[in-house]
């Protein structure tokens, strides 16, 4: 495998790592979600101007913690697409002017096929084909991982992503920014069953119901009309129940689709990725409906559940391993498929 120096801008994490061989030599994260809190979320602007403030020292303090020289560096790699434009660029330029600097090839990285390979740098010993389950803010996705770059898009949201659901929750609760971490904090003390709430369906045409899609929208709002409803019978919040029932109603239908799925498409082994997968509830129905059905689960480390540059290395690592490099006339990109990844290298 090689050895890859990447940097990971999409979003509000300005973060960069050196992996060998699937081993994390450094990975750092600098978090901008103390900037963001005060609005709720992500503003674009203020997250472009954080990582042009924070990618040189976090640049740095990898390299230096790898200990490595550059002739011990394979190829400098960046995420591209999906994510903030103005954020992707930052670290793209970054690590288009050290690949020009050092001379190494550059390898352009979708930000979903990071979430997909931080699985392999806990357990080495994973290999396609696989489910991935990937849940995070931005996206809720149900992959059938064939090899390496080789992908089929099963599943997906058809409104809000999981993660992005948790947030407004979070923010109609009084419960901060991020959503997913805050709600999983008050859920543990509180009543899962509460208040029952609907799972989202998304009709077919013809009848009946998609299997593998997901739609939140509706949950959302539910979740807004009861709390309308309890503040205008002057009762308080239970806002460790309201948590609770919110969601364990999104880990079962995460859950119902990721086991049906897999099942009909028989495949044995399943991955959680994305940040929703840190996610306790997700974590405990998942596995215990693969051990029901005698599949095999697999999760990425805390750490590694969240926006970092170990993923996206190791992507890179794989994709240079095949002879895949990207042009330096490679653009970001806010939206791009993730079956349209190979469109990346030449």
């Amino acid at each position: 495998m090689s050895t890859i120096l990447a940097i990971e801008t999409s979003c509000d994490e300005t973060a960069v790592a050196v992996v060998k061989n699937r081993h994390i030599l450094s990975s750092i994260v600098a978090s901008q979600i103390d900037l963001h809190g005060t609005y709720g979320g992500v503003v674009p602007e203020m997250a472009s101007r954080q990582h042009l403030q924070t990618i040189d020292p976090c640049i740095a303090q990898a390299f230096v913690k790898a200990k490595l020289s550059w002739d011990e560096i394979d190829g400098v790699a960046a995420t591209v697409a999906p994510g903030l434009v103005g954020a992707l660029m930052v670290g793209v330029t970054a690590a288009k002017t050290l690949a020009i600097l050092h001379q190494k090839p550059f390898i352009g990285v979708h930000h979903l096929e990071g979430h997909i390979y931080a699985t392999y740098l806990s357990d080495p010993e994973l290999q396609p084909p696989f489910l991935c389950l990937l849940v995070s803010g931005g996206h809720t996705s149900l992959i059938y991982v064939k090899d390496c770059g080789v992908y089929e898009m099963l599943g997906s949201t058809r409104d809000d992503a999981a993660g992005e659901a948790f947030d407004k929750v979070a923010r109609l609760l009084g419960l901060g920014y991020p959503g997913g971490p805050a709600i999983d904090r008050a859920a543990k003390m509180g009543n899962r069953e509460a208040f029952p709430l609907p799972e989202g369906k998304v009709s077919l045409p013809e009848g009946g119901y998609h299997p593998y899609d997901s739609s939140f929208s509706g949950l959302k709002t539910a979740v807004l009309r009861l709390v309308q409803k309890l503040k205008a019978e002057n009762q308080p919040l239970p806002i460790n129940d309201l948590a609770a029932s919110f969601q364990e109603t999104v880990a079962r239908s995460l859950v119902k689709r990721t086991i049906t799925c897999a099942i009909d498409y028989g495949i044995s082994t399943i991955v959680a990725a994305g940040g929703v997968a840190a996610n306790s509830a997700l974590r405990a129905h998942l596995q215990a409906a693969a051990q029901e059905h005698n599949l095999k689960v697999y999760y990425p480390p805390l750490t590694l559940c969240t926006d970092n540059a170990a993923m996206i290395a190791c992507a890179a690592a794989a994709r240079l391993n095949r002879g895949q490099t990207s042009s330096l006339t490679l653009g970001v990109q806010s939206r791009l498929p993730i079956t349209a990844a190979a469109q990346l290298y030449h």
